[in-house]
């Protein structure tokens, strides 16, 4: 384990944070601070979901949704974490609070050294990003826009699922940026990510509805 990045760890919990993550006092905290305390409150190689939604609390859909997403921009991966996304957006459409994993979800793990390395050098991505990224109440953080991000993630999921060339990156990305805004309570990041989803799952729908003509017309020529 790297020593650095155990020491970030700790050093970046804000004082008042340390019993629990999903208290108010830590309600403004960036990401990367909040992947630190969870990972300095659980100290073995590895962290499942399940301890992972009970230890973000109330951000919980946001940030396992965002670290459910993150793998999907890569090729071939989409599908494979279509599935829990899915959930968890259903979940959030019908208005649950505190996600719901089935055992054999929960007991799905990530290395604690690979969250930790989300407060390091080689995540200077999430830290510019996080600069613009702060509280700000508004529709897309009352119980109506949670149910919109839900479905809306929930459609995300769908696209991710289903086989097409160049349908999971923009769906995905738009996503992404939603759950910033949602785990940081920011409205208005989270409304430019719905329109980005928006926007994603339209493309991503247009073509996969095009493959479907396309298949279905030339059945008709040959048959």
């Amino acid at each position: 384990m790297d020593g650095n990045l155990e020491a970030r760890a700790v050093a970046a919990q804000p004082h008042g944070c340390e019993s629990t993550i999903a208290s108010e006092d830590c309600v403004g905290a960036p990401i990367s601070r909040i992947v630190a305390e969870v990972v300095g409150r659980f100290p073995g190689e590895r962290i499942s979901l399940g301890e992972m939604a009970e230890a973000f609390g109330d951000r919980a859909f946001g940030l396992l949704i965002l670290l459910l997403l993150l793998p999907s921009l890569l090729p071939g991966m989409a599908s494979v974490f279509g599935l829990p996304v899915l959930l968890l957006g259903i979940q959030m459409g019908l208005g649950r609070r505190v996600p719901w994993l089935p055992r054999f979800l929960a007991r799905q793990s990530v290395k604690r050294e690979d969250l930790l390395r989300l407060t390091g050098s080689s995540s200077k991505w999430l830290s510019k990003i996080e600069r613009y990224v702060k509280p700000r109440p508004g529709f897309f953080t009352s119980p109506l826009g949670d149910r919109l991000f839900g479905w809306t993630t929930a459609y995300v999921a769908i696209m991710l699922i289903l086989p097409g060339p160049g349908t999971n990156g923009p769906p995905a990305f738009g996503n992404i940026v939603m759950a910033l805004g949602l785990v940081e309570h920011d409205s208005r990041v989270t409304g430019w990510g719905m329109a980005l989803t928006v926007a994603g799952c339209a493309f991503a729908t247009f073509v996969l509805v095009a493959i479907c003509w396309v298949g279905l017309k030339a059945v008709g020529w040959m048959f």
